[in-house]
């Protein structure tokens, strides 16, 4: 019975100090320090290291100064760390005696020398106290007195934060180069500010240090920094220069090169990538590079071509497969080759046979995945949605959370859209609006809106119908006739919910077309029309953009970047527009 009491007393004991603990910790951070300091008092007793620094804190911040210096003093007697001699100067300096504080900040200082390893702590505690100054010098000779340590990426934070970004970035540098590993923190760190930065100076000092270093020191490690700068400022021919200089000094590997392709493919820049794609061909013997250079080359030239170009580049993907053999190695050139068959020589017969022979072929389980949602792509082109749907779902079911298994279920949830099955429709994205893709989710969320919205007022769903199929010449790539079925929505179905988002599509479409003026007349129509709807925050991107990039008429762009930084925090869109406005406007530092 004894031993049960004794139980049950530790356990009520144990529960009255957390949640003693758990009071403390509330009080202290409302800021109400006068209910906080009680019962830090009692928690200290029972375990004095754990509640020490909030105890201080809290004499600290009640100015019972006296009672700190006794504290303060009572541990140094024990302990003898060099820590509260901060701590003791911070009291002094509270108390605006200065000089009494910076003598109490030297002896700690002094410890370092007898200790070297002592500077982490101390500099983190004179930064914890904005004492940036005195942190720099911690820091400093605790490198001094032990050349094995290295704060350099403490230093160069301290630098940065009191505005000597020059020495922050040298000190940068300094530390990536000793210490690899941290390459990746350094550069996340610098991208931040190359990113929010509209200050020419600091990119410019960037590149110019990169460049010395590169000079002054005969190593890759430069070479490839620089590279990565380059990247940043989406300069890809200077970074391929500096990835050509690599490869020529370490003719190892050519992935960092083919990225640096696949990179300019996606900002646009084909000149360059068909630049760096040449060299690649020109240089490697590696089978499956020379077949990847090869898929980019032909993605960029079908994306950029006319319909009278279609039979040539037809033939020089069927002698690509034919070069490389029809086996599971050369699976995206023929899975390129179907597409374009299908979506732009109007054959989805001839695609669908083809890839149906691919699925012979001795595929792993992610191949014929690919094989078979290209398939169900094409017999969605060719509108036979029930056979589409039957090979979303075996990817579905053969990839089991997996992305490309959600992919499979949102295009399955399309191909229920396109041919008007819109309550199955929304049985399948409600479930992917909490997909851990963002892409997925925003579709589904997206989807899922446009049959809720459109259904209410009209039960017969007359104008959605009209919509979907819209949106299938669309997806066919029959831009004319999609353009043409939008803008007769809009005439039949005028006051309609379904109007705002016609007009999204038909200014998305002439923007495609590179029609700029109609395009910002539909856009402008959403804004003045639909200023309540959801998709003034696209309205106002898309218009900004084009007046940036396609007219370069900035000072039109500004005010509408400015409408979407005040009113639209919450859109995807809004970090690009907060830095494309504030370079407009020239901010300095942003």
């Amino acid at each position: 019975m004894k031993s049960l009491l004794l139980f049950f007393s530790c356990l009520f004991s144990f529960w009255v100090s957390a949640q003693n603990e758990e009071l403390a910790l509330d009080y202290f951070e409302k800021g109400e320090f006068e209910k906080a300091v009680t019962l830090y008092e009692e928690l200290y007793e029972k375990n004095k290291r754990l509640y020490e620094d909030k105890l201080l804190h809290c004499y600290q911040q009640l100015e019972q100064y006296d009672k700190a210096i006794t504290f303060i003093n009572t541990q140094n007697s024990k302990l003898k760390r060099p820590i509260y001699l901060v701590e003791e100067g911070y009291i002094y300096q509270l108390q605006k005696q200065q000089e009494k504080a910076n003598k109490f900040y030297q002896l700690a200082l002094d410890e370092i020398q007898k200790e070297p390893n002592y500077a982490y702590q101390l500099g983190s505690n004179f930064e914890k106290k904005t004492l940036l100054d005195w942190a720099l010098k911690a820091y400093e000779l605790g490198q001094k007195f032990n050349p094995n340590l290295n704060f350099d990426y403490q230093m160069a934070l301290l630098q940065g934060q009191m505005g000597n970004v020059e020495l922050m970035i040298d000190k940068l540098f300094d530390y990536a180069y000793a210490k690899p590993e941290f390459v990746p923190t350094v550069q996340s760190f610098l991208s931040r500010f190359l990113m929010e930065n509209a200050n020419e100076s600091f990119p410019a000092y960037v590149k110019k240090t990169l460049l010395i270093r590169t000079q002054k020191t005969p190593d890759i490690f430069w070479n490839q920094f620089l590279s990565w700068f380059y990247v940043q400022q989406k300069e890809y021919d200077k970074a391929f220069v500096q990835e050509r200089a690599i490869y020529k000094r370490n003719p190892e590997s050519f992935y960092e090169i083919v990225t640096l392709a696949q990179m300019a493919i996606e900002d646009n820049q084909d000149e360059t990538a068909k630049t760096i794609l040449a060299f690649v061909l020109e240089n490697t013997s590696d089978v499956g590079l020379q077949m990847q250079a090869h898929h980019f080359l032909m993605k960029m030239k079908i994306e950029n071509a006319t319909a009278k170009d279609y039979p040539q580049i037809q033939l020089e993907l069927q002698e690509l497969v034919k070069k490389f053999g029809v086996s599971p190695y050369s699976l995206k050139l023929q899975l390129l080759l179907a597409n374009f068959e299908a979506f732009y020589r109007n054959q989805p017969k001839n695609a669908i046979e083809q890839l149906q022979k691919t699925l012979e072929l001795p595929l792993n389980l992610r191949e014929a995945a690919a094989v078979k949602m290209e398939l169900a792509d094409i017999m969605v082109y060719d509108e036979k949605f029930n056979q589409a749907i039957l090979y979303y779902a075996q990817v579905e079911d053969n990839l089991k959370n997996d992305e490309l298994a959600h992919e499979a279920s949102m295009k399955m949830a399309k191909a229920n859209y396109y041919k008007a099955d819109f309550e199955w429709t929304l049985q399948q994205v409600k479930n992917l609006k909490q997909s851990s893709s963002l892409l997925i989710a925003n579709d589904a969320i997206e989807l899922f809106m446009l049959i809720q919205d459109n259904s209410v007022e009209d039960s017969t769903k007359t104008a959605l119908t009209a919509f979907a199929k819209a949106d299938l010449k669309l997806y066919q790539k029959k831009k004319d006739e999609a353009l043409q079925a939008f803008l007769t929505i809009l005439e039949k179905h005028k006051g309609e919910s379904i109007q705002d988002i016609t007009l999204l599509r038909i200014a998305q479409i002439y923007e495609q077309k590179k029609q700029f003026d109609l395009a910002l007349n539909y856009y402008n129509k959403i804004l003045t029309d639909h200023a309540d709807g959801i998709f003034v925050d696209e309205a106002l991107y898309f218009s900004a953009e084009i007046y940036r990039i396609e007219l370069n008429q900035p000072e039109k762009a500004k005010p509408l970047y400015e409408r979407m930084v005040l009113n639209h925090p919450d859109s995807i869109y809004f970090t690009n527009s907060r830095i494309n406005y504030r370079i407009l406007r020239g901010d300095v530092n942003l």
